[in-house]
Order: C-alpha cells, then structure tokens, then sequence
C-alpha cells in the first residue's frame, strides 16, 4: 500500500457515557490486526464518550468494504455492551 491511500472515511461515534465508548472500542480493537490487508487499513481513537473510526484504502470497493466491516463491528460490539452491562452504560 502506498503511504497516502487515495480514498477514506471517518466515522464518529457519541456516546452517552465514556464508560459506554470505552466498552465500544475495547470490543474491536482487537480486529484492527485481524482485518488489516494490502488495500485498506483502519485507526481507531477515543476521546471521553467519542469513538473515531478512520479508514484508508487503495480504491473505492476496499474503502465500502472495510467501511460496512467496521460498521458492523461496531454494531456488535453496542449490542454487547448494552446486553452485558444495562443501562449503566
């Protein structure tokens, strides 16, 4: 991959609470090594109750892959820490 990806996406994630987005991104980071390739690679940081999500990749079906892979995860990883944890998130 070259060292600046023509095409990315950023996706921000609010939460009502911190504790809520640190369960979030505690949940996928551990996929950041998993799903990196040679067309697309991901970062994710996290700012009190805001999680980023920032893709890069080498063209525009890399990018819409990795984009609905990550959203998916993410998806999941809400519904865990809803179900796991309650309202008290």
């Amino acid at each position: 991959m070259t060292s600046e990806p023509p095409h990315d996406a950023s996706l921000r994630f609010e939460y009502d609470r911190e504790r809520r987005a640190r369960h979030v991104e505690r949940s996928v980071r551990p996929e950041l090594a998993g799903l990196a390739d040679d067309r697309s690679r991901t970062s994710i940081s996290r700012e009190e109750a805001t999680l980023s999500v920032r893709i890069e990749a080498e063209d525009l079906v890399a990018l819409r892959a990795a984009t609905n892979t990550w959203l998916t995860l993410l998806e999941v990883a809400e519904r865990a820490a809803e179900a796991g944890t309650g309202a008290e998130t």
